[in-house]
């Protein structure tokens, strides 16, 4: 396990996490952007929290240690997860899944959205996973460059393979190996979250887009387009079509991609870098097309005859939360019977028909066209064998790479 050292945030990725609460994923809850009776943007709180990140460095790393399980005498299990990435009733109070599970198992779940940002939220939870202490909680959800590093550093546990028999059985081909957690071995996916190319039809006016290169180099949609604020998205799209694997590139490609976006901004061909705030872009015609988040194209599809999506025969981008039990945790046996309930094809297509983000569990899709046909169909969120083929994901980096990456981008966006 890697020794646990603490953060020294560069200027760069001090900048890329400012980007994140102004206008990336951290901006906006998940769905509340296109949901006007969720609410508006998230009170991120600012930098403040990550002042945690200066603590004093434990004497080593702890390597997944496990409290004593109180599973069997303490019928709970505490989850913590992002805002609106649960289904809800109409009422907006109650969670329809989390109810059933509780009622066939009996445990209580203590259900808190208390994830806002993952550089926040390490914040909070990295003072007691570096003392070997319990955070409070049995489960959380985080992003798989964030979940690679509780991994590394020995701060989440083992699952055990005997409690998630649906999860083994379900979980997507697509998903079942990442570079950071072969096998799974730690962590199973909650939500896939899928990078497209977005587009406005009547803005587009017969232009034909059918890739990157389009985005990058055709005159006639110049001032027109717009890529993600989020390194890993633009930049892995651009590596795809110049023909490199996000998942075994060299600091050279980086470079190479780097380079054509900034050629590309050079000549005035990218409007701008974007966070969330693509889709009034996007809606408006300000951008004809646009490096887009899949969960967004969904409802904006819904919403407007003129919004479409296309997946680059070069492939697009993937990246996973995921579902982790943190060192210490007092209910690992409950938290893990929470995985695999999530697991069953009934509560996902439940989960899926609500947030609309990209299904990791095979065998869904006859259940959700029982709520939902429309997003049954949807390849945005049941992607089908030759789009999930396309799939692709971004390669785990070290400490070192992630800070000269983010230097090289936030230069590239002028963050």
């Amino acid at each position: 396990m890697e020794q646990y050292e603490p953060d020294r945030l560069s200027p760069a990725q001090v900048a890329a996490i400012r980007r994140s609460f102004r206008n990336g994923r951290a901006a906006l809850t998940r769905r509340s952007l296109l949901r006007a009776s969720a609410g508006g943007a998230l009170a991120a709180g600012g930098l403040g929290t990550l002042s945690a990140c200066g603590i004093p460095a434990a004497g080593q790393s702890l390597g997944g240690v496990s409290a004593q399980d109180h599973s069997a005498e303490e019928k709970t299990v505490a989850f913590s997860n992002w805002t609106e990435y649960m289904d809800v009733d109409d009422s907006g109070k109650r969670h329809p899944t989390l109810e059933q599970f509780t009622k066939r198992t009996g445990l209580k779940v203590k259900y808190t959205e208390d994830i806002n940002d993952n550089n926040e939220f390490f914040g909070k939870i990295k003072p007691q996973l570096a003392a070997g202490q319990d955070t409070g909680r049995d489960l959380i959800v985080l992003t798989d460059w964030l979940a690679a590093r509780l991994i590394r550093l020995g701060w989440v546990q083992k699952l055990d393979p005997a409690h998630l028999p649906h999860a083994y059985a379900n979980l997507s081909a697509q998903f079942r190996s990442p570079d950071w957690d072969p096998g799974r071995a730690y962590s199973y996916v909650w939500q896939g979250i899928s990078t497209v190319i977005a587009y406005n039809k009547k803005a587009l006016d017969g232009v034909e887009v059918k890739s990157v290169s389009d985005l990058l180099d055709n005159p006639k949609l110049k001032g027109r387009v717009g890529f993600l604020s989020e390194m890993r998205d633009s930049v892995g799209m651009t590596l795809l079509d110049m023909g490199k694997d996000p998942a075994d590139f060299t600091a050279d490609d980086y470079d190479a991609a780097i380079a054509r976006l900034q050629k590309a901004v050079d000549k005035g061909q990218i409007r701008r870098f974007t966070g969330n705030d693509y889709t009034s872009d996007l809606t408006s015609g300000d951008f004809a097309a646009c490096v887009a988040w899949a969960g967004d194209v969904v409802q904006l599809k819904a919403d407007s005859p003129d919004i479409d999506f296309l997946i680059p025969d070069s492939g697009y981008m993937t990246s996973t939360d995921n579902l982790l039990i943190p060192n210490k945790a007092r209910h690992k046996t409950n938290a893990e019977r929470l995985i695999d309930f999530y697991y069953e094809p009934e509560p996902a297509a439940e989960l899926a028909a609500y947030i609309n983000y990209v299904c990791p569990v095979d065998g869904v899709k006859p259940e959700l066209e029982k709520i939902d046909k429309d997003a049954a169909n949807n390849p945005l969120i049941i992607p089908d064998k030759a789009m999930a083929a396309k799939s692709h994901a971004f390669r785990s980096l070290s400490s070192k790479e992630e800070t000269e990456f983010e230097a090289k981008f936030a230069k590239l966006t002028g963050a």
